[in-house]
């Protein structure tokens, strides 16, 4: 079942824009190693699952996965031959909203080289371009 908020004031949201850098969820807090985007966009909760089911079938039972971000927005589309007019068309999918910088993924307990693994599986689902990140000492 793909992630999507219980309830929510308004169903249909604006677009929008993304600008500049994430200033939160940037660092690598729960984890050791983190995916951070390096561009910005939108990543749907059906990509997100998708991400979380790839990295859990690699990591088995070893190490814990973290997932940094939820679908809050919610993103509409009319049916396919609809003519102009017939106002905005109803929720199709929920999606997160991510900047550059945002860690989407976190990984602890398990080593350099299989987080590099994992991770690498999962830049092939995102939309977006990411990069691996390891957690800095205080």
């Amino acid at each position: 079942m793909a992630l999507m908020p219980k309830r929510v004031k308004h169903r249909k949201s604006q677009r929008g824009r993304i600008k500049g850098n994430a200033s939160r969820g940037h660092r690598v807090v729960f984890g050791d190693f983190g995916l951070q985007t390096v561009q910005g966009g939108w990543i749907s909760a059906a990509t997100i699952e998708a991400g979380r089911i790839a990295a859990q079938q690699y990591l088995r039972t070893e190490g814990r996965l973290y997932i940094r971000v939820f679908p809050h927005k919610s993103v509409t589309s009319i049916p396919l031959e609809t003519r102009m007019g017939k106002g905005k068309g109803e929720p199709d999918f929920w999606a997160a909203v991510v900047k550059p910088g945002t860690v989407l993924y976190e990984i602890g307990g398990v080593s350099e080289e299989a987080a590099r693994m994992c991770f690498t599986r999962l830049a092939h689902k995102m939309p977006v371009r990411v990069r691996f990140l390891r957690r800095r000492p205080l």
